[in-house]
């Protein structure tokens, strides 16, 4: 018995010798993932940890109605976990006073989750949705900040294809660049602000411009928050919560969130 206590120590060790723990546990992981052991695994997170939300239909759901809007250069990229924390905020200030906000659209897929998901309509709440509907704009964005944009395929005129998704909801959909379209916003108060414009200074200024009209247990969705490649983003949020005695909730999933006091 001792001996071959013996042995399986020896071994142990030579084989932690030979393999570095590092090389173990990539290896392990590169396994997990296509041995479909990861509960999710998808848009920069894999985890074990249930996501139960996956068996959730009126997410999943809301989610494909959502999903078909995706740019074709995006090809099926999938965002499930993401997705389903807007969602989730949303269902939480659902019964606050205040409107809905969201500052970079894109083709509207977070926004059409939240329709389905929250039944918006019911809540008799106006959802503003700001964007250029054409890409970056070069006034308040760095080179970094507009190759980015080039890189995952923005740049093509979709407003009207906004317009006509958003129809026969109650939303507002208003082209332009962020800060200079913020004085449209007519709501005295708001409940729900997402903020996904993938550049520093149009996302500073709409957190200032929001703030004050902030109620109290509204939340702050930032998109971008913890994703590499976006730390300029991270460091205006930081400061941004800094100066008013609040932090950032930083997710897994890259996102941040910012509940008022």
């Amino acid at each position: 018995m001792k001996k071959d206590n013996f042995l399986y120590t020896f071994a142990k060790q030579i084989f932690k010798f030979v393999f570095p723990s590092r090389l173990v546990k990539s290896t392990r992981l590169f396994i997990d993932l296509y041995s479909g052991k990861f509960a999710y695994s998808e848009d920069c997170l894999y985890t074990y940890v249930h996501a139960d939300f996956l068996t959730d239909q009126k997410f999943m759901d809301a989610y494909k109605k959502g999903h078909a809007l995706m740019l074709p250069s995006w090809g099926d990229y999938q965002f499930r976990w993401r997705a389903y924390i807007v969602c989730w905020v949303a269902e939480h200030v659902r019964a606050l006073e205040g409107e809905f906000v969201e500052c970079g659209v894109n083709t509207g897929m977070l926004a059409r989750m939240i329709i389905d998901y929250i039944n918006f309509p019911s809540t008799g709440k106006q959802f503003y949705l700001l964007d250029t509907y054409e890409g970056m704009a070069a006034e308040y964005s760095s080179q970094d900040e507009m190759q980015r944009s080039k890189h995952m395929g923005y740049g093509r005129d979709i407003y009207e294809q906004v317009k006509e998704t958003f129809a026969s909801f109650n939303v507002r959909v208003i082209k332009g660049v962020v800060p200079d379209t913020l004085q449209q916003i007519t709501a005295e108060k708001i409940c729900f602000l997402s903020i996904d414009m993938n550049s520093a200074i149009p996302e500073r200024k709409a957190l200032e411009y929001f703030w004050d009209k902030l109620v109290s247990g509204g939340v702050v969705v930032l998109d971008d928050y913890g994703f590499p490649g976006h730390e300029e983003q991270k460091r205006n949020h930081d400061e941004f919560a800094k100066s008013l005695g609040v932090q950032v909730l930083a997710l897994p999933t890259g996102q941040g969130l910012i509940f008022k006091p």
